[in-house]
């Protein structure tokens, strides 16, 4: 199972706008100092949260702010923006298998049947999930007293 590792720098450039978007200009080349990311990396994660609609860049001057409340983006809308394709490719099945075995060509459509249901549940799991969440969890662990 994979899901990008770009969505779990997204959602630490989220928490990251969230936390200091108000308090002064966020830019990539701070997210990526943050985060240990390249810049331009960085660069198209935030791309493509802005053209989901999840974050606002101002032109110019630049600075990044969140568009909405956090416990109105979810897990699954973050990866969906960052990933369009991600759920398709969570499970990977053998491209392969002989169409001279009866279990070579009929596999993929079996294991369709159980990882269809996977990737639903996974999907399901990613929309109870919100920013909110996340950063509540955040909050919770940098003042945990250590």
């Amino acid at each position: 199972m994979h899901i990008s590792t770009k969505c779990s720098v997204a959602i630490h450039c989220l928490i990251f706008i969230y936390e200091y978007g108000e308090k002064q200009k966020v830019t990539s080349e701070l997210l990526a100092l943050s985060t240990g990311i390249n810049p331009v990396t960085i660069r198209n994660i935030i791309s493509s949260l802005k053209k989901d609609g999840i974050i606002s860049v101002k032109f110019g001057t630049g600075g990044t702010t969140l568009n909405c409340r956090p416990d109105e983006v979810t897990l699954y809308h973050i990866c969906k923006a960052i990933e369009p394709a991600f759920s398709s490719k969570l499970i990977g099945i053998h491209s392969l298998p002989s169409q001279l075995c009866p279990i070579g060509k009929n596999i993929h459509n079996v294991l369709d049947c159980s990882y269809e249901k996977i990737r639903n549940d996974l999907c399901q799991s990613l929309e109870s999930i919100t920013l909110g969440n996340i950063i509540s969890d955040y909050h919770r662990i940098e003042h945990k007293p250590d």
